[in-house]
């Protein structure tokens, strides 16, 4: 395994090929890291299960998982409450690969699908059918799938110009997410009293009410894109170096940021369909992965299960905030996720990069 080393002298590049000294450490880093994740995002898994109106001991959930038991506490686990845990797990995941691979290509810690208008672009179709009766038959996934889509393919045409850079795709996204936030504005203020209470429920980011009907198809999506947006990890690798590195190593650049930014749209599309836009965790969850492990760029596994982690969290602790109030899951990841976006800018600005 080799690292490259860039330096400019007298306006020539030069690349020169190294071992880089600690790469057993860091890999060894990265293995404690996902199977500490993973042991942890477990246990949250299994809490919230336990957890509602009839309590199940934390110890028989597993045994419950699999059929066994009580008759009473198996049907509660299995059919009321494993989808909106799956629903929360698989979510979380995409969201935060989706987040990693933006800010890859983008080469911006802060470029995120909520920041760059993918999420808009699905609400504003979702309020669009709600108030104006226009789905056409869609349900409201399918049509924040169709927005999502859509809105991604629009900052895309916008952003092109002999090539699409991460700089534009951040800006052009900016100003369709502002665009779209308008657009909905609008519609919400034409809604009939029913029809704002339907959008705003799902514009928060919710999982009440989530069962196998959402799993299965953000499941089936997250199975093929997940994988996907591993393989493609080796670009990714490369276009955090830059545009020029990357092509003196041999990498596609256009191609690479195209697949990957499909990629990236699809995971959030789908669990936006599924969830509505949970807020921030796209942003966040990159960076934490990012800073557990030690790398210079954001990992694809650790993200998702940092990403998995944090709106499991996150829906428990709405459930728990105020009693016998179920709290939207976006409530709590906004919250969250606004005072990370703080420390962030703080961040940066001390060490002055921040603008």
């Amino acid at each position: 395994m080799t690292l490259l080393e860039l330096r400019r002298s007298g306006g020539r590049t030069a690349f020169r090929l190294g071992r880089p000294p600690v790469s057993g450490v860091l890999r060894g880093r990265v293995l404690l890291c996902c199977l500490g994740l993973a042991a942890l995002t477990f246990v949250v898994f299994c809490v919230g299960i336990a957890t509602g109106d009839y309590p199940v001991s934390p110890l028989r959930v597993v045994p419950a998982l699999w059929g066994s038991g009580d008759p009473g506490q198996v049907f509660i686990v299995r059919e009321l409450r494993l989808p909106r845990a799956l629903t929360a797990v698989l979510a979380g995941a995409a969201f935060a690969v989706s987040g990693a691979i933006f800010q890859t290509v983008t080469r911006n810690p802060l470029a995120s699908p909520d920041m760059i208008g993918i999420n808009a672009g699905a609400t504003t179709a979702v309020v669009a059918g709600i108030v104006l009766a226009s789905g056409a038959g869609l349900s409201l996934p399918a049509l924040g799938l169709a927005g999502g889509l859509a809105t991604a393919a629009l900052i895309y045409l916008l952003a092109w110009r002999g090539g699409a850079t991460g700089y534009r795709i951040v800006l052009v996204g900016i100003a369709v997410s502002w665009m779209c936030a308008s657009a909905t504005d609008y519609l919400l203020t034409r809604a009939q009293l029913t029809e704002a209470q339907a959008a705003l429920g799902w514009l928060v980011g919710n999982l009440n009410g989530r069962g196998w009907e959402t799993v299965g198809p953000l499941s089936a999506a997250v199975l093929v894109l997940l994988p996907a947006g591993m393989l493609l990890g080796r670009w990714t690798r490369t276009l955090h170096l830059g545009d020029e590195v990357a092509r003196g190593l041999g990498t596609p650049v256009q191609l690479a940021r195209l697949c990957l930014v499909v990629v990236g749209v699809a995971l959030v599309a789908f669990a936006t369909a599924a969830t509505g836009p949970v807020l921030f965790v796209a942003l966040a969850a990159p960076q934490v992965a990012q800073r557990l492990v030690g790398l210079s760029a954001p990992p694809m596994l650790a993200s998702a299960l940092t990403g998995a982690l944090m709106v499991s969290a996150s829906d428990l602790v709405a459930r728990w905030l105020i009693p016998d109030v179920d709290l939207p899951v976006g409530v709590v990841t906004g919250a969250l996720g606004a005072a990370f976006l703080l420390w962030l800018l703080v961040r940066a600005n001390r060490a002055g990069s921040g603008g």
